[in-house]
């Protein structure tokens, strides 16, 4: 067991610094919170935190647009109180993943100031320039995943640049060496601070195509993807030529190279392209980056069919990298609405994150996953996301997932002394920290209890998967290791099944993993509503 890196089959605990715990009484999460609850998230057994940006920014997409690279926004502290939290996480025996957003930059960056005053300065090439039309249109017709035309018209240089996100987070030109040289050395400086690694967002849209080609129209019955609304024109096209290009792996393999400098990193890839599952594979191996993870898993599709085909689908194309696996974050409804419903009992959470922690690969857990939080319902009037406030009221945004964490039953809940920067429903104060601490069979304390079992458990670890077969809405699975098979069904139905088994002999029904259990008989197995079964044979 030691001798695996810690990356693989770790649990990674996704912290939104805006919502996780205000320090100073301004409303909005900070650094030194996260230190003051650091104790909590050692509390609940896993492996690592993966801290989302808290770079300098204007904030128009919350820290997803950075202006300063190797500086902390005042919003959420100083360098100071980042070296503080590094400390206490290594001394809880949590390591520690901070996002790096390498494409693309603020418009208020220094370097985006000065590339825009004109063609010869010397960052003129740094991001993405062209020329307009004949008729003054854009070069071409990409489109931005936040809706609209991909290309924002500069004065200064009488020319357009291109954005794949917000008209304010201009795409860096990744064809320049140049570009390619400062992404590697603001990594560095993060990685001479003593980081353990970075989840690298939107990795995929470094490299766009050098000829500018239009990309093709899509189906009308192949638009379908994470969190568009059904009138978000992305949609329309296949993207084949804003993002995903091949030159992007040789600049993958130059940031491995670099984070193979540095003892016991790792880089997690977020992924968003045509076929997701194959540029994970492509993406991730031994000179590639240490994991990818998409979006399959964190779409409003739930099905138990679904579910196996994707991990089928996966396992047939990487045989050389590593999975990471999420089912929520801070792009995505919550998952106990979006594969549960509005009245989704507290207890589905459990299950559903037993469900993915079971899968082979790593995990990412959204903070509140813990406590079954559900989407939070906001009106339009105290919306602060901007693809939401664009596509109200077909698509609602991300408000919904990124409300504050409820460590208590006031009306604050426990977050701040002030105003919170987004309303705290009453159901998930209903459920917060303090109260399910106290109650042996909270969400919580499943999980805290499941991830304990996990961590005993090598099969479910590190174990080569097999998904096997079972009757919707049971999903049925099998993990191999060193000689000890363990198998795992889980009824993501509320109503009590019976299922007919074979090749059980030998098989004993494990317990002690804090789960609503099933039980197993010689040729059949009863699952409860919501329940699990784990056997294990050698």
């Amino acid at each position: 067991m030691s001798k695996q890196p810690w990356w693989r089959g770790a649990v990674i605990y996704q912290i939104y610094p805006r919502s996780f715990q205000d320090s100073n009484g301004d409303g909005v999460g900070d650094l030194p919170g996260i230190i003051e609850r650091l104790d909590y998230v050692a509390s609940l057994g896993v492996d690592a935190i993966w801290v989302s940006p808290f770079f300098k920014s204007p904030m128009a997409d919350f820290g997803y647009d950075i202006a300063d690279y190797r500086d902390v926004d005042p919003l959420f502290g100083t360098l100071a109180d980042f070296d503080r939290l590094i400390e206490k996480a290594h001394a809880l025996n949590l390591k520690v993943v901070i996002d790096q957003v390498l494409s693309h930059t603020s418009i208020e960056h220094a370097w985006f100031r000065e590339s825009r005053e004109s063609h010869d300065n010397a960052r003129a090439d740094w991001y993405v320039w062209a020329d307009a039309r004949a008729d003054g249109t854009p070069p071409n017709n990409w489109l931005s995943l936040f809706g609209g035309v991909a290309w924002q018209w500069e004065p200064r240089r009488r020319q357009y640049f291109l954005h794949n996100f917000l008209a304010s987070q201009p795409d860096l030109n990744f064809h320049n060496p140049q570009v390619r040289q400062a992404a590697l050395d603001n990594v560095r400086f993060w990685l001479d601070r003593g980081v353990d690694g970075f989840r690298l967002d939107a990795i995929n849209f470094c490299f766009h195509d050098r000829r500018l080609r239009d990309n093709p129209p899509k189906p009308e019955s192949k638009r379908v993807g994470r969190g568009f609304s059904p009138d978000n024109p992305y949609a329309f096209q296949y993207h084949y030529y804003n993002n995903t290009q091949p030159e992007n792996l040789d600049f993958i393999r130059e940031l491995r190279a670099l984070l193979d400098h540095y003892p016991d990193v790792a880089a997690l890839g977020e992924i968003s392209s045509e076929d997701s599952l194959a540029t994970m594979a492509e993406y991730t191996g031994p000179d590639r980056l240490h994991m990818g993870y998409s979006f399959e898993l964190l779409t409003d599709e739930f099905s138990t069919g679904h579910i196996r085909e994707t991990v089928e689908a996966l396992e047939k194309r990487m045989h050389e990298g590593w999975p990471c696996w999420a089912i929520s974050n801070h792009d995505v409804e919550r998952v106990a609405s979006r594969w549960g419903g509005n009245d989704a009992p507290a207890h589905l959470a459990s299950l559903l994150s037993a469900m993915a922690c079971s899968l082979r690969g790593s995990v990412c857990v959204y903070q509140g996953e813990e406590l079954g939080l559900g989407e939070a319902e906001l009106p339009y009037e105290l919306l602060q996301d901007p693809y939401g406030i664009a596509f109200w009221p077909t698509f609602k945004g991300r408000d919904g997932c990124r409300t504050p964490m409820p460590w208590t039953a006031a009306n604050d809940g426990g977050f701040t002394s002030a105003r919170p920067w987004l309303p705290i429903p009453e159901s998930h104060r209903a459920r917060n920290v303090e109260q399910q601490d106290a109650d042996p069979a909270s969400p919580l304390q499943r999980f805290r209890s499941f991830m304990r079992w996990r961590k005993q458990t090598p099969a479910l670890m590190w174990g080569d998967v097999r998904m096997l077969a079972a009757p919707a809405p049971v999903l049925a699975l099998e993990r191999q290791l060193d000689g000890v098979t363990l198998r795992a069904w889980f009824n993501t139905g509320n109503e009590a099944c019976v299922l007919n088994v074979d090749d059980i002999a030998g098989f004993r029904v494990i317990e002690g993993h804090g789960l609503v259990a099933g039980e197993l008989g010689e040729t059949q197995l009863r699952l409860p509503g919501f329940g699990v079964l784990f056997a294990q044979r050698g």
